[in-house]
């Protein structure tokens, strides 16, 4: 495919053209591409704007998700004194679970 580089005063570039491929696939300039450190797979933001699509580069980050045992385990071992501790042992009976049940260290008296 084929860009063209549009010059503004001055000399800065401000826009590459580019053409749209099958189903859609744009290709990123080379120079734009190394600039950003998009590689194969990296992730954009496509925006609609009111004069055109704007493509950003996108960052995902991975959500960790624990089961309601898993944080039933966290409430109970993690009770600083008796008090907490008791909080927690219903809190885990909200979640439907069996405090006797979960693995967990009880807080020293």
């Amino acid at each position: 495919m084929e860009s063209r580089i549009i010059r503004l005063r001055g000399g800065s570039t401000a826009h590459e053209t580019t053409k749209i491929g099958r189903r859609g696939a744009v290709v990123i300039p080379a120079r734009l591409r190394r600039k950003l450190g998009l590689t194969e797979g990296s992730l954009v933001i496509a925006e609609e704007r009111e004069d055109g699509i704007l493509l950003r580069p996108a960052v995902a980050l991975p959500i960790e998700t624990y089961t309601p045992e898993r944080r039933a385990e966290f409430l109970l071992s993690n009770a600083v004194d008796r008090a907490d501790y008791t909080r927690a042992v219903r809190e885990v009976r909200r979640l439907g679970l069996d405090p006797a049940d979960v693995p967990h260290k009880k807080p020293k008296p």
